[in-house]
């Protein structure tokens, strides 16, 4: 599956109030689920001293798949194609590497 079929999946299974034109639903869900992700990762370092099993690693996949799904549904609001999106930032970053700036801190550089 590429990003293209995933983000008319993703939008096809979406519902949430004035989908189409509220961009703002999807932003705080994308900024939960990233939560969780975090969180789930700060508890591998609080409980399993940094180790991460099977079982913690399959929670973690689910977690990105939901930030995944808030990423396309948030793309799709703002008329972004998230294949575009993927294809942009690859070429910024091979842009930084080949300019010495991939370590850099700042968004222009």
């Amino acid at each position: 599956m590429d990003f293209r079929q995933y983000q008319q999946q993703a939008t096809a299974l979406a519902i949430y109030p004035n989908r189409g034109s509220n961009p703002i639903y999807p932003t705080l869900g994308l900024a939960g689920e990233s939560g969780e992700v975090c969180d789930k990762v700060k508890k591998v370092l609080r409980d399993k001293n940094g180790q991460f099993d099977a079982e913690t690693i399959a929670a973690i996949r689910d977690e990105l798949g939901d930030v995944l799904w808030y990423i396309a549904n948030l793309s799709a609001e703002l008329g972004v194609d998230l294949d575009d999106v993927a294809a942009r930032n690859i070429d910024k970053l091979q842009s930084r590497r080949e300019r010495g700036v991939l370590g850099g801190s700042g968004d222009n550089r």
